[in-house]
């Protein structure tokens, strides 16, 4: 076995309270994140379908977090037996599901701040934009590019793990700083660039509601409504995504290597608050379609948003 095997691979794991605490914390996020996201899912296609780009973008990431949750078992079945019987081909395609879904959770939750930024402070001039045709080319686009940029990383991936011929790390496999550097480098700098997207949307809508007059409570409600969604969307870059970017900036250990996989493991958990963002940003987001259709007499600042 060559010297960089040897540095990848190892010929076993021995059982730690890191392992079973990791295990513990992916199945609460599918237990608990896997049935929220189906609901959330349903729930915004059957009552308020495809008819607005804010709707769109939700839909989107639900169903971001939603193939989240679908890759968390085969990690809670290897941190709790530290084996991997299912192939290489198998492992790969589970880790590479999880990094392409924390990577387009991110950007459609920026895309929901500048949507909804979009629409409070522009809410004429931004109809010809925000639009459902355009709302789908855009999430269209947003699987395509991240989806090919990972192939190299894919092949990649999958071939150095070919190199373990005796044990399968999967999960655990240790990356060489060589291969993963610049892939490192490139998506720190880039979570870093949607987290200043995400603070500016959250600044400059405080600003723009408190220049609006706003009596009677309902008013206030409707723009504390709103100024959640952006603090929700800019608290789950700030909480989940921020600590393993940062991360992703220090040199290379094996000592970082497992603080990363701490920090990409608190990552996970954000597919569990997600349904925040759908409830803020809808109004009436469990009502069922009919009913909200009849309650003429109720009016909110979010709806006026996601129907400008």
């Amino acid at each position: 076995m060559s010297g960089n095997t040897s540095n990848s691979c190892i010929e076993a794991l021995e059982p730690s309270n890191r392992f079973l605490v990791s295990a513990v914390v992916y199945g609460l996020v599918l237990a608990v994140g896997l049935p929220l996201n189906t609901v959330s899912l349903w729930i915004l296609l059957r009552s308020h379908g495809l008819r607005s780009s804010c709707a769109v973008l939700m839909v989107n990431l639900a169903a971001s977090d939603m193939l989240l949750a679908l890759s968390l078992p085969l990690r809670v079945y290897f941190y709790a037996t530290l084996q991997w019987p299912f192939g290489v081909d198998t492992c790969t395609a589970a880790i590479m599901l999880f990094r392409i879904n924390i990577r387009t959770s991110g950007i459609f939750i920026t895309l929901i701040s500048v949507d909804r930024l979009v629409a409070l402070v522009f809410p004429l001039r931004s109809r010809s934009l925000r639009t459902t045709a355009c709302a789908c080319k855009c999430c269209a686009v947003v699987w395509i590019l991240i989806i090919s940029l990972c192939i190299q990383e894919i092949i990649r991936l999958n071939s150095n793990l070919k190199e373990c011929t005796y044990y399968t790390p999967c999960f655990e496999y240790q990356t060489r700083p060589d291969d993963s550097q610049i892939i490192a480098y490139g998506q720190a700098i880039f979570q870093l660039i949607l987290l200043v997207v995400n603070i500016v949307c959250t600044v400059v809508v405080i600003v723009a509601l408190r220049k609006r007059p706003s009596t009677g409570a309902a008013k206030v409600n409707n723009r504390m409504n709103v100024i959640l969604i952006f603090v929700v969307n800019m608290l789950v870059f700030m909480i989940f995504f921020l600590p393993f970017t940062l991360q992703l900036l220090m040199k290379y250990t094996p000592d970082k290597s497992r603080e990363l996989r701490a920090l990409i493991c608190l990552a996970s958990v954000n597919c569990c608050l997600d349904p925040l963002i759908y409830y803020f940003s809808l109004d009436s987001f469990w009502q069922d379609k009919g009913k909200r259709q009849t309650d003429k007499g109720t009016y909110s600042l979010s709806r006026t948003m996601e129907r400008s």
